[in-house]
Protein backbone atom coordinates (compact mmCIF):
# COMPACT_ATOMS: atom_id res chain seq x y z
CA UNK A 1 0.00 0.00 0.00
CA UNK A 2 1.26 3.52 -0.63
CA UNK A 3 2.15 5.91 2.12
CA UNK A 4 0.40 8.29 -0.22
CA UNK A 5 -2.94 7.12 -0.64
CA UNK A 6 -4.19 10.43 -2.16
CA UNK A 7 -1.89 9.81 -5.31
CA UNK A 8 -3.65 6.83 -6.38
CA UNK A 9 -6.55 9.22 -7.29
CA UNK A 10 -4.53 12.23 -8.21
CA UNK A 11 -2.60 10.64 -11.13
CA UNK A 12 -5.43 9.40 -13.28
CA UNK A 13 -7.67 12.63 -12.57
CA UNK A 14 -4.07 14.82 -14.13
CA UNK A 15 -4.02 12.44 -16.79
CA UNK A 16 -7.30 12.09 -17.89
CA UNK A 17 -7.83 15.95 -17.88
CA UNK A 18 -4.43 16.11 -19.73
CA UNK A 19 -5.94 13.67 -22.33
CA UNK A 20 -9.14 15.83 -22.53
CA UNK A 21 -7.15 19.30 -22.96
CA UNK A 22 -5.35 17.86 -26.00
CA UNK A 23 -8.61 16.66 -27.46
CA UNK A 24 -9.98 19.68 -27.41
CA UNK A 25 -7.05 21.53 -28.40
CA UNK A 26 -6.65 19.88 -31.26
CA UNK A 27 -10.40 20.17 -32.39
CA UNK A 28 -10.11 24.06 -31.85
CA UNK A 29 -6.80 23.79 -33.74
CA UNK A 30 -8.53 22.35 -36.90
CA UNK A 31 -11.59 25.01 -36.55
CA UNK A 32 -9.65 28.17 -36.44
CA UNK A 33 -6.93 26.95 -38.94
CA UNK A 34 -10.27 26.63 -41.85
CA UNK A 35 -11.82 29.46 -40.82
CA UNK A 36 -8.32 31.26 -41.30
CA UNK A 37 -8.71 29.23 -44.61
CA UNK A 38 -11.74 30.79 -45.67
CA UNK A 39 -11.13 33.85 -44.79
CA UNK A 40 -7.57 34.22 -47.01
CA UNK A 41 -10.21 32.67 -49.71
CA UNK A 42 -12.87 35.76 -48.92
CA UNK A 43 -10.00 38.29 -49.02
CA UNK A 44 -8.16 36.78 -52.06
CA UNK A 45 -11.50 36.52 -54.29
CA UNK A 46 -12.55 40.30 -53.08
CA UNK A 47 -9.78 41.92 -54.26
CA UNK A 48 -8.85 39.37 -57.45
CA UNK A 49 -12.60 40.21 -57.92
CA UNK A 50 -12.51 44.49 -57.67
CA UNK A 51 -10.11 44.46 -60.11
CA UNK A 52 -12.20 43.08 -62.96
CA UNK A 53 -14.68 45.63 -64.24
CA UNK A 54 -16.86 42.49 -65.86
CA UNK A 55 -17.22 40.93 -62.48
CA UNK A 56 -17.80 44.48 -60.59
CA UNK A 57 -20.69 44.61 -63.63
CA UNK A 58 -22.07 41.42 -62.89
CA UNK A 59 -22.25 41.52 -58.95
CA UNK A 60 -23.46 45.68 -58.40
CA UNK A 61 -24.97 46.60 -61.48
CA UNK A 62 -28.42 45.25 -60.79
CA UNK A 63 -30.07 44.19 -57.69
CA UNK A 64 -30.71 40.62 -59.38
CA UNK A 65 -27.38 40.18 -59.54
CA UNK A 66 -26.35 40.59 -55.92
CA UNK A 67 -29.53 38.83 -54.41
CA UNK A 68 -28.57 35.51 -56.63
CA UNK A 69 -25.61 35.65 -55.36
CA UNK A 70 -26.53 36.53 -51.82
CA UNK A 71 -28.59 33.41 -52.28
CA UNK A 72 -26.29 31.10 -53.33
CA UNK A 73 -24.67 31.85 -50.17
CA UNK A 74 -27.08 31.74 -48.13
CA UNK A 75 -27.95 28.40 -49.47
CA UNK A 76 -24.36 26.66 -49.11
CA UNK A 77 -24.35 27.85 -45.47
CA UNK A 78 -27.21 26.41 -44.51
CA UNK A 79 -26.82 22.97 -46.45
CA UNK A 80 -23.19 23.07 -44.60
CA UNK A 81 -24.89 23.00 -41.52
CA UNK A 82 -27.44 20.79 -42.03
CA UNK A 83 -25.62 18.13 -43.80
CA UNK A 84 -21.63 19.17 -42.55
CA UNK A 85 -21.64 15.98 -40.15
CA UNK A 86 -23.42 13.67 -42.24
CA UNK A 87 -21.19 14.09 -46.17
CA UNK A 88 -17.64 13.98 -45.90
CA UNK A 89 -15.14 16.08 -44.51
CA UNK A 90 -13.24 16.56 -47.64
CA UNK A 91 -16.89 17.79 -49.19
CA UNK A 92 -18.06 19.79 -46.35
CA UNK A 93 -14.57 21.51 -46.84
CA UNK A 94 -15.13 21.64 -50.66
CA UNK A 95 -18.66 23.35 -49.96
CA UNK A 96 -17.05 26.02 -47.00
CA UNK A 97 -14.55 27.42 -49.17
CA UNK A 98 -16.68 27.62 -51.82
CA UNK A 99 -18.90 29.79 -49.72
CA UNK A 100 -15.55 31.67 -48.64
CA UNK A 101 -15.40 32.29 -52.20
CA UNK A 102 -18.99 33.58 -52.91
CA UNK A 103 -18.42 35.87 -50.04
CA UNK A 104 -15.84 37.38 -51.30
CA UNK A 105 -17.28 37.88 -54.37
CA UNK A 106 -20.41 40.00 -52.42
CA UNK A 107 -17.80 41.92 -50.47
CA UNK A 108 -15.07 42.82 -53.51
CA UNK A 109 -17.13 46.26 -53.80
CA UNK A 110 -15.13 47.22 -50.42
CA UNK A 111 -12.32 47.67 -52.00
CA UNK A 112 -13.39 50.36 -54.26
CA UNK A 113 -15.32 51.89 -51.35
CA UNK A 114 -13.16 51.99 -48.59
CA UNK A 115 -9.19 53.13 -48.79
CA UNK A 116 -6.71 50.17 -48.11
CA UNK A 117 -5.66 51.82 -44.59
CA UNK A 118 -8.89 51.75 -43.12
CA UNK A 119 -10.12 48.21 -44.05
CA UNK A 120 -6.64 46.89 -42.44
CA UNK A 121 -7.55 48.65 -39.26
CA UNK A 122 -11.08 47.01 -39.22
CA UNK A 123 -9.64 43.88 -39.71
CA UNK A 124 -7.40 44.04 -36.65
CA UNK A 125 -10.10 45.50 -34.92
CA UNK A 126 -12.13 42.85 -35.57
CA UNK A 127 -9.44 40.32 -35.39
CA UNK A 128 -8.95 41.59 -31.92
CA UNK A 129 -12.40 41.86 -30.61
CA UNK A 130 -13.15 37.98 -32.27
CA UNK A 131 -9.94 36.42 -29.86
CA UNK A 132 -11.07 38.42 -26.89
CA UNK A 133 -14.63 36.84 -26.85
CA UNK A 134 -13.45 33.64 -28.46
CA UNK A 135 -11.04 33.00 -24.86
CA UNK A 136 -14.12 34.21 -22.95
CA UNK A 137 -16.24 31.70 -24.53
CA UNK A 138 -13.73 28.91 -23.96
CA UNK A 139 -12.90 29.75 -20.57
CA UNK A 140 -16.10 31.01 -18.84
CA UNK A 141 -18.37 28.77 -16.35
CA UNK A 142 -21.48 30.58 -17.31
CA UNK A 143 -23.61 28.74 -19.36
CA UNK A 144 -24.23 30.77 -22.63
CA UNK A 145 -27.42 28.91 -24.25
CA UNK A 146 -29.71 30.80 -22.97
CA UNK A 147 -27.93 34.08 -24.47
CA UNK A 148 -26.78 32.25 -27.68
CA UNK A 149 -30.70 31.77 -28.50
CA UNK A 150 -31.73 35.26 -27.43
CA UNK A 151 -28.84 36.35 -30.13
CA UNK A 152 -29.61 33.57 -32.96
CA UNK A 153 -33.06 35.25 -32.37
CA UNK A 154 -31.85 39.03 -32.69
CA UNK A 155 -29.93 37.53 -35.65
CA UNK A 156 -32.76 36.63 -37.88
CA UNK A 157 -34.67 39.69 -36.95
CA UNK A 158 -31.77 42.01 -38.35
CA UNK A 159 -31.42 39.93 -41.50
CA UNK A 160 -35.11 39.92 -42.25
CA UNK A 161 -34.75 44.10 -41.02
CA UNK A 162 -31.78 44.61 -43.69
CA UNK A 163 -33.79 43.35 -46.53
CA UNK A 164 -36.49 44.88 -45.62
CA UNK A 165 -34.71 48.15 -45.70
CA UNK A 166 -32.71 47.89 -48.59
CA UNK A 167 -35.91 47.19 -50.76
CA UNK A 168 -38.44 49.76 -48.76
CA UNK A 169 -36.65 52.14 -46.54
CA UNK A 170 -33.78 52.58 -47.57
CA UNK A 171 -32.92 55.06 -44.38
CA UNK A 172 -29.77 55.66 -43.25
CA UNK A 173 -30.42 56.28 -39.69
CA UNK A 174 -32.05 52.42 -39.50
CA UNK A 175 -29.25 51.70 -41.81
CA UNK A 176 -26.86 52.48 -38.91
CA UNK A 177 -29.42 50.85 -36.34
CA UNK A 178 -28.92 46.98 -37.96
CA UNK A 179 -25.26 47.68 -38.46
CA UNK A 180 -24.74 48.47 -34.69
CA UNK A 181 -26.95 45.89 -33.78
CA UNK A 182 -25.05 43.28 -35.84
CA UNK A 183 -22.13 44.09 -34.29
CA UNK A 184 -23.35 43.36 -30.42
CA UNK A 185 -25.27 40.83 -31.83
CA UNK A 186 -22.27 38.58 -33.31
CA UNK A 187 -19.69 40.16 -30.85
CA UNK A 188 -21.81 37.89 -28.04
CA UNK A 189 -22.26 34.99 -31.06
CA UNK A 190 -18.50 34.55 -30.96
CA UNK A 191 -18.37 33.71 -27.00
CA UNK A 192 -21.48 31.50 -27.58
CA UNK A 193 -20.02 29.90 -30.37
CA UNK A 194 -16.82 28.92 -28.89
CA UNK A 195 -18.65 27.45 -25.82
CA UNK A 196 -20.89 25.15 -27.61
CA UNK A 197 -17.69 24.22 -29.85
CA UNK A 198 -15.65 23.40 -26.46
CA UNK A 199 -18.74 21.26 -25.63
CA UNK A 200 -19.03 19.40 -29.05
CA UNK A 201 -15.14 18.90 -28.84
CA UNK A 202 -15.78 17.09 -25.09
CA UNK A 203 -18.31 15.10 -26.48
CA UNK A 204 -17.00 13.70 -29.44
CA UNK A 205 -13.73 13.17 -28.05
CA UNK A 206 -10.89 12.49 -30.20
CA UNK A 207 -13.14 10.16 -32.95
CA UNK A 208 -11.49 10.77 -36.26
CA UNK A 209 -14.20 10.76 -38.47
CA UNK A 210 -16.60 12.87 -36.68
CA UNK A 211 -13.95 15.63 -35.62
CA UNK A 212 -13.27 16.86 -38.95
CA UNK A 213 -16.48 17.11 -39.66
CA UNK A 214 -17.98 19.19 -36.94
CA UNK A 215 -14.60 20.78 -37.20
CA UNK A 216 -15.91 22.35 -40.74
CA UNK A 217 -19.48 23.20 -39.54
CA UNK A 218 -17.75 25.35 -36.24
CA UNK A 219 -15.65 27.17 -39.13
CA UNK A 220 -18.47 28.22 -40.53
CA UNK A 221 -20.04 29.34 -37.41
CA UNK A 222 -17.27 31.36 -36.21
CA UNK A 223 -16.51 32.63 -39.88
CA UNK A 224 -19.59 34.43 -40.06
CA UNK A 225 -19.14 35.48 -37.01
CA UNK A 226 -15.89 37.22 -37.81
CA UNK A 227 -17.25 38.56 -41.54
CA UNK A 228 -20.50 40.35 -39.88
CA UNK A 229 -18.12 41.93 -36.83
CA UNK A 230 -16.04 43.67 -39.91
CA UNK A 231 -18.44 44.22 -41.94
CA UNK A 232 -19.83 45.94 -39.17
CA UNK A 233 -16.81 47.75 -37.99
CA UNK A 234 -15.79 48.69 -41.34
CA UNK A 235 -18.75 50.70 -42.15
CA UNK A 236 -18.36 52.31 -38.53
CA UNK A 237 -14.98 53.31 -39.04
CA UNK A 238 -14.55 53.65 -42.54
CA UNK A 239 -14.27 56.81 -44.92
CA UNK A 240 -16.13 56.61 -47.85
CA UNK A 241 -13.70 57.58 -51.04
Amino acid sequence: MSMYPESGFRKPFELEYSQDAKVTSKFFNMVYAWMAVGLAVTAAVAWFASQSDVVMHTIYASRGGYAIFGLAAFAIAMGVQTLGVRISANLATALFLLYAAVIGLLLCGIFKIYPSDVIAASFLVTGGTFAGMSIYGFVTKRDLSRLGSILIMCAWGLFVASIVNMIFFRGDAFSWFITYGVLIVFTGLVAYDTQKLKQMAQEIGGDPVLAPRYAIVGSLWLYVDFINIFISILRIMGNRK
